[in-house]
């Protein structure tokens, strides 16, 4: 090995070892969440939450949504969820959307990670990026306005233990639809 090599690599390991980290894409949903509005107080007071940084969804008269997130009880990983969403009605377009459902209780998160979890009812409407959502199920609640993650603004409260929020970010999504989120998980490896 070199000299210049000998020298080059521990400072290169230096320069790594001092860069700053870079949150990720969960991280960055759940601060999102964490300064809009009504839902930052539901962080201080929940079991735990499920928290999803991009929902895709789609559709021409059938339309189906899909993301994978994060759940956490008293703010520790606790495994991965996906939800899949199929809805049938008046439908055009597509849209990219973060939501976080908070559970309130144990009851709730056991019902959440038992794989089978699920509720339906919504309507929304958004556009490229600012955008208005309001979901109301049988599992929660939850609405949300914004221009941007900066400016989303959250209104929403507990139903049956469960409360969801959601902020738009971009799209264009016309629909008036019957349809529902069905949740799976899988615990954390340990």
């Amino acid at each position: 090995m070199t000299t210049r090599a000998r020298w080059l690599s521990p400072l290169l390991l230096l320069a790594l070892a001092s860069a700053p980290a870079r949150a990720d894409k969960y991280d960055d949903a759940i601060k999102t969440f964490r300064n809009a509005g009504e839902s930052a107080s539901f962080f201080e007071n929940c079991y735990g939450y499920a928290v999803f940084p991009t929902i895709g969804k789609g559709g021409i008269g059938i339309g189906g949504a899909r993301g994978t997130g994060h759940v956490y009880a008293h703010g520790a990983l606790t495994g991965v969820a996906t939800m899949t969403q199929v809805t049938v009605g008046f439908q055009l377009g597509g849209q990219a959307f973060s939501q976080i459902i908070f559970l309130q209780d144990k009851r709730a998160f056991d019902e959440f990670t038992s794989g089978s979890f699920e509720f339906g009812a919504q309507a929304s409407a958004v556009a490229i990026t600012a955008g208005a959502s309001a979901e109301a199920g049988t599992g929660g609640t939850g609405a949300s306005a914004g221009t941007s993650a900066k400016n989303t603004t959250t209104a929403g409260s507990y139903q049956k233990g469960v409360a969801v929020f959601t902020a738009a970010k971009g799209g264009l999504m016309y629909e008036a639809t019957i349809g529902g989120q069905k949740f799976g998980y899988k615990p954390a490896k340990k």
